[in-house]
């Protein structure tokens, strides 16, 4: 299996590249983003040595089919996906926190928990709870969109006002938007027998000021999902929830002494770990979306995503 780690195009009109964590990003014009889906895997803000097999077209292809079922919440920047691996959309100017909403207590939001913290984002969180517990209500713990580099930080809601980063009407907009995504996304996991546990989104301001929604969306990199049928015994009997997220990675990087800190190095993956990885994705893809995953022809992946995004430029 062959991964794509980074692409180096040139494309007419192109005005701009940025090359970020999984995503290369190609500015045509002013106006319009060229996004590749790389196979590229980051865990703790930091992006791992080796590639994971048809990852970036797992998350390209589950952000496009949710950015098209969530259309009618909150426009996006969508506007085609000429390849499998690459969406094409509106430039937008994004607003410098990320949406993070969690309907369960888990991941960084348990380790916080176990740490003895009671208090998340500004939050207060009940006393007793168990790991993989659901809240009353979901929670949104937004962090700080990190430039290049650096960490995400959490934040709460006052201090994201207090501080000016978002103005209180467009914040209370994000806010509501957040939760009728998350019930969206929530509802059509159901129907696949999974629960969405938490997720993160990204927004933005078009050309026109109105907001949008950007960047991926329900992803495996963005998002964690349990599956349902065995959840509530899971959680009764204390036992670890069947997952298809990023977790198990991170778990595995922790487990061989990594989270990114300083002075810490990324352990070894095997290419039998990285088939695992591939696996859960592609798993993750035919179960949300109930579609049979295609691979197309790997052998030339650079070739095929340049051809293609040249014959959507120019029809």
């Amino acid at each position: 299996m062959k991964a794509l780690k980074e692409t180096r195009f040139t494309f007419p009109g192109q005005t701009h590249f940025y090359r970020g964590k999984v995503r290369d990003v190609y500015t045509i014009g002013e106006d319009l983003l060229v996004m590749v889906a790389s196979d590229r895997l980051s865990a703790f803000d930091v992006v791992l040595p080796k590639g994971i097999p048809y990852k970036g077209q797992v998350l390209n292809q589950i952000a496009g089919r949710f950015l098209d079922l969530t259309a009618d919440i909150v426009p996006n920047w969508k506007l085609a996906t000429p390849d499998p691996q690459v969406t094409v959309g509106i430039k937008a100017t994004p607003f410098k926190v990320e949406m993070v909403i969690r309907g369960f207590l888990t991941g960084h939001a348990w380790r916080t928990y176990k740490g003895g913290s009671r208090s998340l984002c500004g939050i207060d969180l009940p006393e007793g709870m168990r790991e993989n517990e659901a809240f009353t209500e979901p929670i949104i713990t937004p962090t700080t969109k990190a430039d290049a580099g650096l960490h995400d930080e959490d934040i709460s809601r006052d201090e994201i006002l207090e501080k000016g980063i978002v103005d209180e009407a467009e914040y209370k907009a994000l806010e509501q938007y957040t939760r009728k995504l998350f019930a969206r996304g929530q509802e059509f996991a159901l129907k696949q027998g999974l629960l969405l546990v938490d997720t993160k989104y990204e927004f933005g301001k078009n050309k026109e000021g109105e907001i949008i929604l950007i960047d991926e969306i329900h992803t495996p990199d963005s998002s964690r999902y349990f599956y349902a049928d065995t959840y509530h015994h899971n959680l009764e009997h204390g036992l670890p929830q069947k997952q298809l997220s990023k977790e198990f990675v991170r778990q595995w990087l922790i487990e061989n002494g990594f989270q990114g800190k300083a002075g810490q190095q990324v352990p070894e993956m095997t290419e039998a770990f990285i088939e695992q990885i591939s696996t859960r994705y592609v798993e993750l893809y035919e179960s949300i979306t109930g579609l049979k995953f295609e691979k197309p022809d790997a052998q030339d992946i650079d070739q095929r995503i340049e051809t293609n995004i040249l014959n959507y430029l120019n029809p």
